[in-house]
């Protein structure tokens, strides 16, 4: 794909892989040729130019595939192929949609999509079935069209995303809702918060984890027994992420994370990414200062270099409570950011995987 933005590359969704492939693959049964490459039409109208990988063809069946593309955003489908098989039917007007090897099944609630189907998500579905009727004209008012959409190394892919978080089996899902690849796509982590909450909140679960990474996800699951889909990788998103619990009707979190991101939020940093905000020593030295530090060793986490060598130095002093001052911090903007509406406690953890403070009064124990 040709598009950039800030000087990156775009790509394409596995959706838009999916439209592309069975445009393609019902050009090659109405046109009698091998398909180089399909123009797919994405939901703000304008189209993308796609390169087809494969295309077999015979009668009124046509297998054509695509190898997505995540542009300058690669993520673990980047590379992978996209497969779509397409029959024509007697039933006419009709447009099945299916899933083959390598896409999930969905076995819980809150995803939008039929329990026990294929995890094909509905604006990939969309846009197969408008590129389709596009393409077929005629033909389609008098053939119906089942197409089938597989990922042979979806199998493979799915435990590397947060499908089985999900309750998604056996495969990856064909996701997107703009067709497009933006580098650095907070959107999609955005939405990935979204759906996971979605997910916990049809369950019945009215409280969640919130985990800055997926290591302060794995020891917060040492210690706080709940389903794997109330744990919620929030990343750098601390801000957006509690106000999604909060319009959700989340009435509980405990957000968990290790010195590094919790420090930037118990300063009221909301967007921790490391491009967008620094770890703010001074104010680490203050929490210090109010735990009774003497003014060297504030002025040894001011002049600290990172917020793991603050944590040193304050635990090497034996400065008491700061850890905890640190969560309680955390609580307090986090609860603010939630407007009140979610009630919110904190855990913090050593780089050894122990608990340095936090948890009381946690809604999840």
């Amino acid at each position: 794909m040709d598009g950039s933005r800030g000087g990156l590359r775009t790509g394409f969704t596995t959706g838009s892989c999916a439209a592309a492939g069975a445009r393609a693959a019902l050009r090659a049964i109405t046109g009698g040729g091998r398909v180089g490459s399909v123009g797919v039409r994405i939901p703000r109208g304008d189209y993308l130019d796609i390169r087809v990988e494969r295309c077999d063809f015979a009668g009124r069946r046509a297998t054509c595939s695509v190898i997505k593309d995540g542009g300058d955003d690669p993520d673990v489908t980047h590379g992978a192929e996209i497969v779509v098989s397409l029959e024509l039917t007697r039933d006419a007007g009709r447009i099945e949609i299916g899933g083959g090897e390598g896409v999930g099944i969905v076995t819980k609630p809150g995803l939008g999509l039929e329990l026990n189907g294929p995890a094909i998500n509905p604006v990939p579905r969309r846009m197969i079935e408008e590129n389709l009727r596009e393409e077929g004209g005629a033909v389609l008012r008098e053939n119906g069209a089942r197409v089938v959409v597989s990922v042979p190394r979806g199998r493979e892919l799915a435990p590397k995303t947060d499908n089985p978080r999900l309750g998604i089996v056996g495969g990856i899902s064909i996701l997107g809702t703009s067709g497009i690849v933006v580098p650095f796509s907070t959107a999609s982590y955005a939405a990935a918060i979204r759906q996971n909450l979605d997910v916990a909140v049809a369950a019945g679960d009215r409280a969640v984890v919130l985990a800055t990474g997926s290591r302060s996800e794995e020891l917060a699951k040492r210690v706080i027994r709940r389903p794997d889909h109330c744990f919620v990788q929030m990343g750098d998103f601390a801000g957006y992420t509690i106000r999604q619990c909060a319009e959700k009707g989340v009435g509980g979190a405990c957000v968990v994370g290790f010195i590094g991101k919790l420090a930037k939020m118990a300063a009221g940093v909301r967007q921790t990414h490391v491009k967008g905000s620094k770890v703010d020593t001074g104010f680490l030295a203050g929490l210090a200062a109010q735990c009774g530090a003497d003014e060297s060793v504030a002025a040894r986490v001011s002049g600290a270099n990172t917020a793991r060598h603050a944590s040193e130095i304050v635990k090497e002093s034996g400065v008491a409570g700061f850890f905890q001052l640190v969560c309680d911090n955390v609580r307090r903007h986090m609860t603010d950011a939630s407007g009140g509406r979610v009630s919110v406690s904190v855990m913090l953890f050593d780089f050894d995987g122990s608990v340095l403070a936090g948890g009381r009064g946690s809604v999840l124990s």
